[in-house]
């Protein structure tokens, strides 16, 4: 039987966000590293390189390269790691405590929020895109807090 171009083609897989992902949470696991020591060591905040690690942001070339050296991951994964991404996330309140408190504070305070914002800023939003968090501990002799600073640029809505 003769051989066709087509049955003698391979092509690689390419690699996804998602491939890169799970490659640097095996990584973190086997080099026992936390967030804030991988972010520290690539230039960046946790926040941020949690973020990206994850998949909902791009990293500048010089840091998808320091991320890739850091932990011994494929030279693919710089191209991967730098690619525009698509932020979409389940719709669908999450079951995991942690992240379903977060959506009950906003169910609860995000009108709170969104009023004190425009009574102080005016009509608009806080930017998520021009933004920064930090979370930290807070000692308390009633249990130890946690603190969740954000920053985020204020956007005015247009008028036209």
């Amino acid at each position: 039987m003769e051989d066709t171009m087509k049955d003698n083609l391979h092509m690689p897989a390419l690699m996804t966000k998602e491939d890169v992902t799970t490659l640097i949470l095996i990584a973190k696991k086997r080099t026992g590293m936390k967030w804030e020591e991988i972010a520290e060591a690539i230039g960046m905040s946790p926040v941020w390189t949690h973020s990206a690690c994850m998949g909902m942001n791009a990293m500048p070339k010089v840091k998808a390269e320091a991320i890739v050296a850091l932990l011994d991951l494929p030279e693919e994964a710089v191209s991967v790691l730098e690619e525009y991404p698509t932020k979409i996330w389940e719709q669908a309140v999450p079951t995991d405590p942690c992240i379903y408190r977060l959506y009950e504070i906003v169910g609860v305070y995000g009108p709170t929020m969104k009023a004190l914002i425009q009574e102080e800023f005016g009509d608009g939003i806080m930017s998520a895109i021009d933004f920064d968090m930090k979370i930290t501990r807070v000692a308390n002799p009633k249990g130890d807090r946690v603190k969740v600073e954000m920053s985020g640029k204020f956007l005015g809505y247009n008028s036209w």
